[in-house]
């Protein structure tokens, strides 16, 4: 069972709640795409799924109904007592929490997790960062965002969405958008599209740290993409020595959004 737009509309009501726009809050009153959601996650029994922003419970019942072992994050305390409620009669646990200082090692209690989150469009990106920077246990996430932002953390070499939010996702994970999201489908209705993206993360990060470390090749990175426009010979004109370019086989009148993070390491690597 998953909520409809009428349902919604009366559990708001009844608790004399209104979606908050300072928390970006757009609850999804669509059954189908709940349990599309759910379907994408590719979870079942034996899996322990971390659901950020839980909000009313929507996802959340469609993913108890894979029989996986579910936990409700949840930033907004007037949201806990409707979300218990809702939840009730199923085995999940709600955590009261902000996902950026959440205290994940007692969430995830030493258990492989996969992150399934709707996530607003002001903490999306710092979400999904930190928890590939600091949370191996989360080996998979399915996270619903604006388009905008689901593009650039998929992004690829040469794509227009491309920059150093995209090097800093593909250092950790594999990312593709695996489907679109309508407006329609939400209360209160956005102005914009929805994509689901997947992150997959990788086994050890793509660029071995004995090569280059972390620190030089993203601080490289961010000088690089500071003068996104700009030829290398340029952008990287203050970090670079002489020789840097034909070492690494990388064309000082390249430009930063058509490197691969690969190429950047061999910047950084022929210093």
């Amino acid at each position: 069972m998953t909520h409809t737009k009428t349902e919604l509309s009366a559990l708001l009501n009844e608790h004399g709640l209104h979606p908050s726009r300072a928390l970006g809050q757009n609850f999804v009153v669509d059954p189908n795409t709940v349990r599309r959601i759910a379907r994408l996650a590719a979870v079942g029994p034996g899996d322990q799924v971390l659901e950020i922003g839980a909000g009313l419970g929507s996802l959340t019942l469609a993913l108890v109904e894979t029989g996986a072992t579910v936990i409700a994050l949840e930033v907004d305390r007037y949201l806990i007592p409707p979300l218990t409620s809702v939840l009730g009669a199923t085995t999940v646990r709600v955590v009261h929490a902000d996902a950026l200082s959440a205290d994940y090692t007692s969430i995830l209690n030493d258990t492989p997790t996969v992150v399934v989150a709707n996530l607003p469009y002001n903490v999306a990106t710092p979400v999904v960062v930190h928890l590939l920077e600091t949370e191996p246990l989360i080996e998979r996430m399915l996270v619903m965002v604006q388009k905008e932002v689901g593009e650039r953390l998929a992004a690829q070499a040469g794509d227009e969405a491309y920059g150093a939010v995209s090097l800093r996702v593909a250092y950790f994970a594999d990312a593709t958008v695996v489907g679109k999201v309508s407006p329609s489908v939400f209360v209160p209705k956005p102005k914009v599209d929805s994509v689901l993206v997947s992150l997959v993360r990788r086994g050890r990060v793509r660029v071995d740290p004995a090569v280059v470390t972390e620190e030089e090749l993203f601080s490289v990175i961010r000088l690089a993409f500071g003068q996104r426009r700009k030829m290398l010979r340029r952008s990287l004109a203050g970090w670079t020595s002489e020789g840097v370019f034909e070492r690494s086989g990388v064309a000082e009148t390249r430009r930063p959004e058509e490197l691969t993070l690969e190429e950047f390491a061999s910047l950084v690597a022929a210093k």
